[in-house]
């Protein structure tokens, strides 16, 4: 596996680019060019441990080659950081956003920065279109993508399958069976856990948003999330049925619907790897991996004790995948070249190399990626043919913090799924007004 220190420097042409950028924000000459490494960017992040560390790793270049110095801040709840930030005037440059939701409410509320030119022509050279357009809020590109993940992606102990003789299931009759018969032999057939401070039940709202993708169609998907499709519909109502059959049955998930609902997202597939196996399989984004490897050190290893395959088609086959947005709040030279280093191959490159991470920069290649579930992982969100961004974090904040709730009222009371639904719809009449 590729050092986890490794660092790429900045190729001449990239800082080339990036430098530019201050010197010509900054106006340019010998004034410009005693000004270009001066300065700061302060940066709100919501990551820790090993995912602030990559980033850590991913600004130093930007240091070393252009002098501006990044200081970022990490909280567990950039939301409620930010709007306190934003309403007490003193902003950061630039943040993380909560999702392309909360970021088209920002910026149509005049709060975020239009990108430069600098930054749209490297997406449009290097990222695909749709990418941009999730970007772009109003014709007007407002974030950039600092790193990628698939969802839908259901992780195994391939030693547990081969101790059990279980075959990886190739359509989902064969993952139905597969379950029904590891809970009947007295393993629970998956690993979930919603626990996340703030944005605890986000896990659950990815397992919804496969089920609607692929019982009821990319259609129905795009009018639910659009605010368009009741959430008591007959659509999403079979797709919250599905994840709660067995979240929140003992039998079918460690540790039954307590460890559900109070246990950390990333410890979610720690079962993989007890002795006995606790679980057999965890349905988590690609990031997931850096928890298993932090979790279980000298026994969680690509390809030997963990790998994935995709969540199979039922009815409708797709892909839903998701990104960490970066928005810009103060427009200044520093803040604009630090967006513009950041969506580069290279600057993608170390995030990349380090593991737990995609990048949806074309530029990067395969060979980057440290083994061979994340290089499977990558060309998946490239190859998918019906993709979608995950369908929470495209919602109105008010809807997704009302979604994140919900999931966990469900796992907590699965029979009050009803008035639930009900509330969802009371939210969603409100959420999309405007």
């Amino acid at each position: 596996m590729t050092s986890r220190t490794h660092r790429r420097p900045i190729t001449a042409a990239a800082f080339a680019a990036v430098l530019a950028l201050v010197l010509s924000a900054c106006g340019g000459g010998d004034d410009g060019d005693a000004e270009a490494g001066d300065g700061t960017v302060s940066v709100l992040v919501v990551w820790g441990g090993e995912e602030l560390a990559s980033f850590e790793a991913m600004v130093a270049p930007f240091t070393e080659e252009t002098g501006i110095d990044v200081e970022i801040e990490s909280t567990r709840d950039l939301n409620a950081v930010l709007t306190t930030r934003l309403a007490g005037g003193n902003p950061p440059d630039v943040a993380g956003l909560p999702g392309p939701g909360a970021m088209a409410e920002f910026a149509r509320a005049g709060d975020l920065q239009p990108l430069p030119q600098e930054v749209l022509d490297v997406l449009a050279a290097e990222y695909n279109e749709g990418v941009v357009a999730d970007a772009t809020v109003d014709d007007e590109l407002v974030g950039i993508f600092v790193k990628s993940s698939v969802k839908g992606q259901i992780w195994y102990n391939p030693a547990a399958f081969d101790a059990a003789g279980y075959e990886v299931p190739e359509d989902w009759d064969a993952l139905d069976s597969l379950v029904e018969e590891a809970a009947a032999a007295g393993t629970p057939p998956w690993g979930i856990t919603l626990e996340s401070g703030a944005s605890s039940g986000w896990p659950a709202t990815d397992w919804i948003e496969d089920f609607v993708l692929r019982q009821s169609g990319p259609d129905v998907y795009d009018a639910w999330v659009d605010g368009e499709l009741a959430w008591t519909s007959d659509e999403i109502r079979q797709a919250w049925e599905s994840f709660g059959e067995w979240a929140t049955d003992p039998a079918y998930v460690s540790g039954g619907p307590d460890t559900v609902l109070t246990s950390p997202f990333g410890n979610g597939g720690d079962c993989l790897f007890s002795d006995p196996p606790g679980c057999l399989m965890h349905h988590q984004a690609s990031f997931i991996t850096t928890f298993f490897e932090d979790n279980n050190p000298g026994v969680a290893e690509a390809g030997v004790s963990y790998d994935f395959f995709p969540m199979p088609q039922i009815d409708f086959d797709g892909v839903t995948y998701a990104g960490d947005l970066f928005g810009m709040f103060n427009d200044t030279p520093q803040a604009q070249a630090l967006m513009e280093y950041l969506v580069t191959a290279e600057a993608q490159q170390i995030w990349v190399e380090r593991g737990g991470a995609l990048s949806s920069n074309q530029s990067v290649p395969l060979e980057a990626y440290p083994d061979d579930s994340s290089r499977r992982s990558a060309e998946l969100l490239v190859g998918a043919e019906v993709l979608r961004f995950d369908g929470s974090d495209l919602m109105p904040a008010e809807m997704n913090d009302a979604f994140w709730g919900a999931v966990l009222e469900y796992v907590q009371n699965p029979d009050g799924l009803d008035g639930i639904l009900a509330n969802l719809d009371e939210v969603q009449e409100s959420a999309y007004e405007g």
